[in-house]
């Protein structure tokens, strides 16, 4: 089942109602899902290469801690993180500013910034790691078939 972006954010708490979250596409709603956005944000962090290995180092031991309490919701949301640590730090690799599209939308002229995909690279490991994880898998595949 899609990721339903109409339901009440503000009123949901998914730890207690793990039964109305969805799981999505890649990283969708991720800034949306409490308490774990208010959980993992403040550790979410890529601007250097030691910045990004102690985030996502926190963010990656996180998702252990909620493997190992049986939270699929919490599990899934530090993937998304990781995820978007990955492709947030991606776009600043790539693009100044991490501005893909100028004023006049037209793609900007692609300039590597090798801290920045390096912070890139150390996400992508522990994001990796995550989504073959069998434990993560098989939470998932019964998440979805029990909810959606």
């Amino acid at each position: 089942m899609a990721f339903d972006y109409k339901a009440d954010f503000d009123s949901i708490d998914f730890r207690k109602n793990p039964e109305q979250y969805r799981v999505g596409r890649g990283e969708q709603g991720v800034l949306m899902v409490e308490p774990y956005k208010g959980e993992i944000l403040p550790h979410w962090r890529f601007k250097t290469p030691e910045i990004a290995k102690e985030s996502s180092e926190k963010i990656y031991s996180m998702y252990l801690e909620y493997k190992e309490n049986g939270d699929f919701p919490g599990m899934d949301m530090a993937r998304k993180f990781l995820q978007m640590g990955y492709t947030r730090a991606r776009r600043y690799a790539n693009y100044k500013g991490g501005k893909k599209y100028g004023k006049d939308g037209e793609v900007n002229e692609r300039k590597i910034d090798k801290e920045k995909a390096e912070s890139a690279s150390i996400f992508e490991e522990k994001w990796k790691i995550v989504r073959a994880d069998e434990d993560y898998l098989k939470l998932k595949k019964e998440h979805q078939r029990k909810y959606g």
